[in-house]
């Protein structure tokens, strides 16, 4: 049993971690700053369904509130932090790029803060898929030069990493990144592709697909996605490379990137309809392919994500009907 701080424990991925930590008995303080960037009654269904349990706390709190986060820290001990919390979104960074310099980089150097002085014994934290860019050579290895970001979100997720090593390195805060590749499943989020397509289609209005169709993504199901971030969770990493800092990065992803028009004909065998498509130009910022290397993983907690993308729609499809009557 441990004692977690899990931010972001109203978002999607957050929300399914603190559900199955509380599972095997484990505590867990959930911070979330509940805004709305998405439809937040979606934010606080999950809460309900959280707060409802013996072993949660809630603690509505914003990364970037630099007091607060330092009382919450000086407050309650943590065996084990679990960073989720960030603004999301690769098309929305074009638009609004302070609220990625204020959650991603600000908040998560007032986290890094609190893990440093109360002396946290791991630190897991969300990057992203994204900070690969447009690198060519596939699958997506974490060594490969993560250099050349195309949005600032995936800027911002690079920068985490960089921070995290440096306080792993001075602080001897023992730190593992976590590279998501397209996340999804039920309770997901409503600007991501599959739940703006389900929503499309069952409204009988047309999709919006980039590039023409002609992309590839390594859809990974929530419940995989969670194992591995467990399974992380509870590997300290050892010191690592001529630094020695108990720092570690892997992806999770499922290894098997499925075509775009693969995946929306699965959605539209799942709901009985045929989809509009609307055929787009890339977007700025987005990336032709997603593929994980994820040999790392496999090696070190002897976990690879494998849920068939037909499984996962089948399911996402089944809660979203549930969830809104449709």
């Amino acid at each position: 049993m441990v004692t977690a701080l899990v931010t972001g424990a109203a978002g999607f991925i957050g929300f399914h971690l603190s559900q199955r930590l509380l599972e095997r008995g484990d505590t867990v303080i959930g911070l979330d700053n509940l805004n709305s960037y998405y439809d937040v009654s979606l934010k606080k269904a999950r809460l309900n369904q959280l707060t409802a349990q013996d072993g949660f706390r809630f603690c509505e709190l914003d990364l970037v509130d630099r007091e607060g986060m330092a009382q919450l820290f000086a407050e309650q001990p943590f065996d084990v932090v679990v960073n989720l919390a960030a603004q999301a979104g690769v098309r929305y960074s074009l638009t609004n790029p302070h609220a990625y310099v204020d959650s991603n980089l600000v908040g998560f150097v007032n986290l890094l803060e609190g893990c440093r002085h109360q002396s946290v014994k791991h630190l897991v934290f969300a990057s992203s898929s994204s900070v690969y860019g447009v690198n060519k050579k596939v699958p997506f290895s974490v060594e490969d030069n993560v250099d050349s970001p195309i949005s600032l979100y995936a800027a911002s997720k690079k920068a985490n990493e960089l921070m995290a090593h440096c306080y792993s390195h001075l602080y001897q805060i023992p730190t593992t990144g976590l590279r998501f590749f397209t996340v999804y499943g039920p309770w997901g989020r409503p600007d991501m592709a599959m739940f703006m397509f389900t929503k499309a289609i069952l409204e009988d209005r047309p999709i919006e697909v980039f590039n023409e169709g002609q992309m590839q993504r390594d859809f990974t199901y929530v419940d995989d996605v969670v194992e591995g971030v467990i399974r992380v969770m509870d590997k300290v990493p050892e010191p690592q490379g001529n630094s020695g800092a108990r720092y570690k990065v892997y992806n999770i992803g499922n290894n098997q990137p499925v075509e775009l028009l693969h995946a929306i004909a699965t959605l539209e065998k799942c709901l009985g309809k045929t989809a509009v498509k609307k055929m787009l130009p890339m977007q700025p910022g987005d990336v032709p392919i997603t593929y994980a290397d994820v040999d790392e993983l496999m090696a070190d907690v002897g976990f690879r994500p494998d849920t068939p993308i037909e499984t996962g729609i089948e399911r996402f499809v089944a809660w979203y009907r549930s969830y809104y009557g449709v």
